[in-house]
């Protein structure tokens, strides 16, 4: 059974595969209507199940297109709404789906829940984002890092901000891929020492915006608040030297890209004048979400890799 909870569940081969198929059928299709399934639709007949106990637009769009043009179905859930906001046991959730659907896709809070969806489920799970990784979203960054030309190993990433579950995933990616992440983050909101770690010696964290970002290729943030995040001024406070402006990005590659994985606030990780400039690739690397994900449930299924 193929999960997809970590990058390193598939590890760097199947990555590398994986983002040459997504890039493939990106192109295959260029100019198609959205809903038009692909050629082969090679998930006929499959049904992708979808847990919401986050509020999302990407993951929710992105997965449930994804499917649908591979040629199968979603079937979408709020937790709230299933019994599983009422009180049943994730394992008894994974067992009765397994019985529905092809697939399960989760977008939780506790990594342990996607762990034990996986234990318990006989059919594939994905991880669409948990407090501890967001592997998914890494897949459509190193995407657009490709489609634009650049080739992973020996990259240099720099990271600016909170130490959070999309920095993990990066740093897990760079141990895998062969790129390195210098990690700019304040003093309280470090990265895990056990997340860098993930990285095999090619992460580290500094506490100089600057340093991090010198002659960086990628310069990578996201959101400071978190949703249902508290003491929210404290930490605006101790991230504003972290964020990323014209002149952070003047320490980068001059040809280097900006990426958010969004929602963004303009004037807080990022000002407008780079989020909406040139170096942005948000909007690409918003789309390729669909693209990757696209990979992600081929592999699941055993037709990558």
């Amino acid at each position: 059974m193929r999960h997809f909870l970590n990058l390193s569940d598939a590890g760097a081969d199947a990555i590398a595969a994986m983002l040459a198929d997504a890039l493939d059928r990106k192109q295959a299709r260029s100019q198609w209507p959205k809903g038009k399934v692909d050629a082969d639709a090679p998930l006929a007949g499959r049904v992708l199940a979808m847990i919401f106990e986050k509020n999302s637009t990407r993951t929710r769009v992105s997965f449930d297109m994804a499917i649908r043009q591979l040629g199968g179905q979603s079937i979408v859930m709020e937790a709230g709404q299933m019994q599983l906001g009422r009180g049943e046991t994730v394992a008894d959730t994974a067992r009765v789906l397994s019985g529905y659907v092809d697939a399960i896709m989760i977008r939780t809070d506790d990594h342990a829940k996607v762990e034990e969806m996986a234990q318990y489920a006989t059919v594939p799970v994905i991880n669409g984002l948990t407090d501890a990784s967001h592997p998914c979203q890494i897949m459509a960054d190193l995407l657009t890092i490709i489609e634009r030309g650049k080739a992973l190993p020996g990259l240099k990433v720099a990271w600016l901000g909170d130490g959070n579950n999309v920095l993990a995933s990066i740093v897990e990616a760079a141990g895998l891929m062969q790129f390195d992440v210098v990690a700019a983050c304040p003093q309280g909101f470090q990265p895990e020492e056990e997340a860098i770690v993930r990285g095999n010696g090619r992460a580290r964290v500094v506490s100089d915006p600057r340093e991090a970002a010198a002659g960086a290729d990628v310069v990578v943030t996201d959101t400071w608040i978190s949703m249902g995040q508290a003491h929210a001024e404290t930490k605006l406070a101790a991230m504003m030297p972290y964020q990323v402006d014209a002149a952070l990005m003047a320490a980068a590659k001059p040809d280097a890209a900006f990426l958010h994985c969004l929602p963004a606030h303009r004037g807080e990780e990022v000002t407008a004048e780079v989020i909406d400039g040139p170096q942005s690739l948000i909007w690409a690397e918003a789309e390729n979400r669909l693209h990757a994900q696209k990979a992600v449930l081929r592999w699941c299924f055993g037709q990558i890799g």
